[in-house]
């Protein structure tokens, strides 16, 4: 069962897990895929609710959320289960290329009302979201104060996509 909420009611519960990471789930022909995020903000833009969601370009993710312009965010409630904490690392070191990480994490998908990324039943708080607006973030742009993440000549040297995603619903998995 899913209960609806707002979802700037349980912005505080998202910026509290985001540290940690969270999941940003993508779905392209049949393929689900999902990826720990630990940058992300809640907010309005053109007057309706956004979740903006930062990937590297050479990550398995931008792949799948350059073809469908969807994807759902999933953060935990309260503690961190030993599954949901497992999901988490995994996402978070592994490539959707190479493997079902939801899968190989033992986590329960469930099917998403609107947009055709799952939830994970696992990290119940869940924004589903369709991207209105995707920009890529200039390496040279950013202040040097933040150059640290981009490491040059490494996976690391490539510059993220800020995907504003209009949240359509917001809800809660319930047992």
């Amino acid at each position: 069962m899913k209960r609806e909420i707002n979802a700037f009611d349980y912005a505080a519960e998202v910026f509290k897990a985001l540290p940690k990471g969270i999941l940003l789930t993508s779905e392209a022909e049949d393929c689900v895929n999902a990826m720990t995020i630990g940058w992300g903000t809640i907010g309005i833009e053109w007057g309706v609710p956004i979740f903006t969601a930062y990937v590297r370009t050479s990550r398995f993710t931008y792949e799948l959320m350059e073809r469908t312009g969807e994807f759902t965010i999933c953060a935990p409630l309260g503690e961190l289960s030993k599954t949901a904490a497992k999901a988490i690392g995994l996402c978070g070191s592994k490539s959707g290329r190479d493997m079902d990480k939801l899968a190989k994490a033992g986590v329960h998908p469930v099917e998403a009302d609107i947009v055709r990324p799952p939830a994970i039943k696992e990290l119940p708080l869940t924004f589903e979201c369709r991207v209105v607006f995707s920009q890529e973030q200039p390496i040279k742009a950013i202040s040097s104060r933040f150059k640290n993440f981009y490491v040059p000549n490494t996976a690391h040297s490539e510059p993220h996509v800020a995907y504003y995603g209009e949240i359509l619903k917001a809800y809660i998995i319930e047992d």
